[in-house]
């Protein structure tokens, strides 16, 4: 998958938009590492529109996420640039 299809593509799984993080019954389940990370993720405040740009809010979310310690959906890294999957 390259970091150029649009966020809202159908070829895309729903890894960008707008974010809310919540405690429970969460879209994904997400753990946070330094190294080979499954998506990387850019946190943007507005227009959050290439997978990997995540814009963190508190209302009207595109999908949820839960951070956890062990088991999850999808390992993710920070960065300042060059979001996307690697």
């Amino acid at each position: 998958m390259s970091d150029r299809i649009p966020c809202n593509s159908l070829r895309s799984p729903k890894v960008c938009g707008k974010v809310k993080v919540v405690k429970s019954f969460a879209d994904i389940k997400v753990q946070v590492v330094k190294s080979f990370p499954d998506l990387k993720v850019q946190k943007v405040s507005s227009f959050p529109d290439k997978i990997g740009q995540w814009q963190f809010v508190d209302a009207f979310p595109d999908f949820t996420i839960r951070f956890v310690d062990s088991f999850p959906d999808i390992k993710i890294q920070y960065v300042d640039s060059f979001p996307g999957v690697r």
